[in-house]
């Protein structure tokens, strides 16, 4: 039998026997992770299997290919190019089609086999000169450090395609906090990114993708960094990877910061202004989960731990954004659907409620009758961009236009 366990702090896989239970040795093993194992040849005692973070120098999530003995012995790296890779096996597993990219860079699609990874044609590359024609820019990876001013964290940087170097931007960050994913998404070649980042990146913004501590597919220890403290979202490290941005590029404005997300996005957003009000100024919050205590148990306790209660409250206090209304200083602007039957409405609710005991000045837009995937309706789009171009560029958006009309 094939275990794949973090026992080492990175997941790995290990053999037992079935009948005894007794281990039959580690199969991998390392400062990396094994995400899925593809074919398993037991008269040739091989495995193929897809990983990341094991090639020094390259992105940490970038998927590569590999085969291994099951006694672990002839660990190969069958996709050598330094990109993210999608593979898909022939049926017998002796060829493997796949396509390698990076985020700035088009996928070339090959026909390779799978016992050495050579590559027996090219079958593809894509042609993205009619993208460029239009002024489509690449988004830029970067790496910066997080919150302990060692870990290196990975994201994206989209810059307007009129991009003026004497200028100053303000700078978004669309964030979605996971923990089991973060904002960047997919490491492949992709044209458009989270929240319409390229869209919004034209309206005069510079716009930003972390994913920091807490989120998934680096070390246990990265991705346990804030258990027991969902409200830290990984804000701490979104905003140590800004300020080292902006001291490498001038052109960067941390006067003027605005951050915006759905689901825990909107959690994250919500929290980003309550608990860092002196560095975000600007936030759109979209059908948040601003109190863990009201929303799916079983998330509640993965990534906050079981609910304790003693005399003086509980241990899911600190993530509750409602009870740190008082904070705000910014501009916010709060969004949810009332047939919400993922995040249920009642915690954006019990938000409102707050800021309105607290007298403050925010912002809200109610989507009647949608559930939990309205974030990419036109509508909604539109008075996300107008709230940014209103509160950090100090402009007026035209009145009534229609996205794609």
């Amino acid at each position: 039998m094939l275990w794949f366990s973090q026992r080492d702090g990175w997941g790995h896989l290990f053999r037992y026997d079935l009948e005894t239970g007794e281990s039959l040795g580690r199969v991998t093993g390392g400062d990396w992770n094994v995400l899925d194992v593809l074919h398993v040849d037991e008269a040739a005692g091989t495995l193929l299997f897809t990983a990341i973070g094991r090639e020094e120098g390259r992105d940490p999530y970038f998927r590569h290919l590999y085969r291994v003995g099951l006694d672990g012995s002839g660990l190969t790296l069958l996709t050598p190019e330094d990109a993210d890779h999608t593979v898909h096996l022939s049926p017998d597993a002796r060829f493997v089609v796949s396509s390698h990219s990076t985020p700035d860079t088009p996928p070339v699609t090959v026909l390779r086999r799978s016992r050495d990874g050579g590559v027996v044609r090219e079958l593809e590359t894509a042609d993205i000169s009619e993208l460029e024609a239009l002024g489509w820019r690449a988004p830029e990876p970067f790496t910066a450090r997080a919150r302990d001013g060692v870990t290196p964290v990975h994201g994206l940087l989209v810059r307007p395609s009129h991009f003026d170097p004497t200028r100053r931007y303000p700078v978004i960050n669309a964030i979605y906090p996971g923990p089991q994913a973060g904002s960047v998404g997919t490491r492949s070649f992709s044209v458009s990114r989270r929240g319409q980042a390229h869209a919004l990146a034209e309206l005069g913004f510079i716009v930003v993708l972390i994913d920091s501590k807490g989120n998934a597919e680096r070390s246990k220890a990265f991705h346990t960094a804030y258990y027991g403290d969902m409200a830290d979202n990984g804000l701490p490290d979104q905003k140590s990877a800004m300020r080292e941005l902006a001291r490498r590029y001038d052109w960067i404005d941390l006067d003027r910061v605005g951050i915006f997300g759905h689901s825990g996005g909107g959690f994250a957003t919500a929290a980003a202004l309550l608990h860092h009000p002196d560095f975000f100024h600007v936030g759109v919050a979209g059908a948040g989960n601003h109190d863990n205590r009201g929303y799916t148990y079983y998330w509640g306790e993965k990534w906050q731990g079981l609910l304790e209660v003693t005399d003086d409250g509980d241990n899911y206090e600190n993530q509750a954004n409602h009870l740190f209304a008082e904070n705000l200083q910014g501009r916010l602007l709060l969004t949810y659907g009332t047939m919400d039957a993922n995040v249920h409405p009642n915690t954006t609710l019990l938000l409102i409620d707050a800021l309105i005991a607290a007298n403050k000045d925010f912002d809200v837009m109610v989507f009647p009758n949608r559930g939990h995937g309205y974030s990419g309706e036109a509508y909604n789009i539109r008075i996300t961009w107008d709230y940014f171009v209103r509160h950090l560029l100090g402009k007026e958006p035209p009145v009534g236009y229609r996205i794609g009309s």
